[in-house]
């Protein structure tokens, strides 16, 4: 939905998640010398004023990496990233998954990352305008389509969408599916909610029939307020790299560790 604005929920304990297991994976592809391609299909604004009325009115980002940043090791690239970009923008910026690629990619590597939002992608664009990427404003599931498979073809694409409609959960095994047999080397990141009504569950079912190799992992939280419906985090990889799951026990233990 063109409604959708993520400065209301950015750095929250989804963010977390998803931005952690991003900046490692990401950090792992670029320790080889050969170049890759990332590819995002809803990148949002790339970067985040969590001073911003918008943020502090949901006090998100507060329970969210105010609460955990401390629990990762400095040395992690997600703490890497965030003090590279609050260096450069100031102690309340805050990086979205293009911003995380951005820094943590080469001048080698090829970047695209879609989103048709007109807001959103004009401070995108803006964001993103020291940076060797390219930036569409399009609709980002028609993008990839159009994108893969890509060179190189080594690599990873990021879907992210707001899932304010049931189109995207409906829609999302049978577009993975395509995008995966055409790019059948890609690592392919799908981030969802979960949700107290379990609206996911039909989704995740067929996407685990389809792709039994896949990587599943969860984390669970507490609604951020009365009435949220958020209960946790999940993200679903297909051909995830060597070391992602010890990772992602990692970063639910970082989950674990500060729940009360």
């Amino acid at each position: 939905m063109l409604s959708y604005q993520h400065l209301y929920h950015a750095g929250n304990l989804a963010d977390v998640h998803k931005h952690a297991l991003l900046a490692w994976t990401l950090a792992y592809l670029a320790a080889k010398d050969k170049p890759l391609t990332y590819l995002e299909s809803h990148a949002g604004r790339g970067l985040y004023d969590l001073g911003a009325p918008e943020a502090l009115k949901t006090g998100e980002a507060a329970q969210g990496i105010g609460r955990l940043e401390r629990a990762f090791d400095p040395d992690h690239p997600y703490r890497r990233v965030l003090a590279a970009v609050r260096a450069e923008n100031g102690p309340d910026a805050y990086p979205g998954s293009p911003m995380i690629a951005a820094q943590l990619l080469r001048s080698t590597d090829s970047v695209h990352l879609a989103e048709r939002h007109p807001q959103e992608f004009a401070a995108l664009s803006e964001a993103m305008m020291p940076y060797a990427v390219r930036v569409h404003a399009a609709d980002g599931f028609t993008k990839v389509q159009e994108l893969t498979p890509p060179t190189p073809r080594r690599g990873m694409l990021l879907i992210d969408p707001s899932f304010e409609t049931a189109a995207d959960y409906d829609g999302m095994a049978r577009y993975i599916g395509l995008v995966a047999r055409k790019w059948n080397v890609g690592i392919i990141a799908l981030w969802y909610p979960i949700l107290q009504d379990g609206r996911h569950k039909p989704m995740l079912s067929a996407l685990v029939e389809a792709h039994q190799g896949a990587l599943r992992h969860e984390v669970r939280f507490p609604p951020a307020r009365e009435g949220h419906g958020m209960i946790g985090s999940g993200l679903f990889v297909i051909n995830p790299p060597w070391g992602l799951s010890e990772e992602a026990a990692r970063v639910a233990a970082v989950f674990g560790s500060v729940k009360k």
